[in-house]
């Protein structure tokens, strides 16, 4: 497979995996199936678009290949039709966005490195890729954004897999293993998340340390 349609067929992966959990998002407001769609719509092409336009791309991905906006609306619509089968809608999502992510990553890590960006870029890259299209799913639809989620590994999924691709790269393995290793490490970290209830450490608030004879207040 050349390094074009590499990159096709992960943005067609990701934008139909990602429109998956827009319109599983709209299914749980109710919505018609215009909200399905542009939930879909929204969230699969969301995070390309960002990374594409910060990245100085000539043309919007979405725009050079118009017929992902129809299967981002095909994957609305067999959310419209299916959605009451599913015992639980969210636990559907969450699984389904793991894949996606998986997905989305390396598809942006693969835009960067072929672009000849710097390793910092292609980390941003891969990581702005995989999470605004959620970020923007959830913040429309007034959820607490999957990313900001206390000690979820999302947006350190997301960092992990592109490390992993960097780190193939650097060892001297090619562009196909990077990017399997990428998709890898990414889902494992979050599916080990919500699995495995594997977490980084958070911040806790800590009272003032308390100095005899000093008044904390006092500036």
């Amino acid at each position: 497979m050349t390094p074009a349609d590499m990159q096709i067929a992960l943005d067609y992966g990701s934008v139909f995996v990602f429109a998956l959990t827009g319109a599983l998002v709209a299914s749980r407001g109710q919505l018609d199936l215009v909200g399905f769609i542009f939930f879909a719509v929204l969230t699969a092409v969301g995070g390309g678009t960002m990374r594409d336009l910060l990245l100085g791309r000539e043309t919007v991905f979405w725009v050079e290949r118009p017929n992902l906006i129809l299967t981002a609306s095909a994957a609305a619509l067999i959310v419209f039709l299916t959605a009451h089968l599913l015992e639980s809608r969210y636990r559907a999502l969450l699984w389904f966005d793991a894949v996606a992510l998986s997905i989305a990553v390396p598809a942006g890590v693969d835009y960067a490195m072929g672009a000849g960006f710097s390793p910092v870029i292609v980390i941003v890259a891969g990581v702005l890729t995989g999470t605004f299209g959620g970020l923007m799913r959830d913040v429309i639809s007034n959820e607490v954004p999957l990313v900001l989620k206390q000690g979820e590994l999302y947006l350190t999924a997301a960092f992990g897999g592109a490390l992993a691709a960097l780190a193939v790269i650097w060892l001297g393995g090619g562009r196909d293993l990077a990017l399997l290793a990428c998709a890898v490490a990414t889902f494992a970290l979050r599916a080990g998340s919500m699995i495995r209830g594997w977490k980084l450490p958070v911040y806790r608030k800590r009272p003032p340390k308390v100095i005899p004879g000093v008044d904390p207040d006092q500036p």
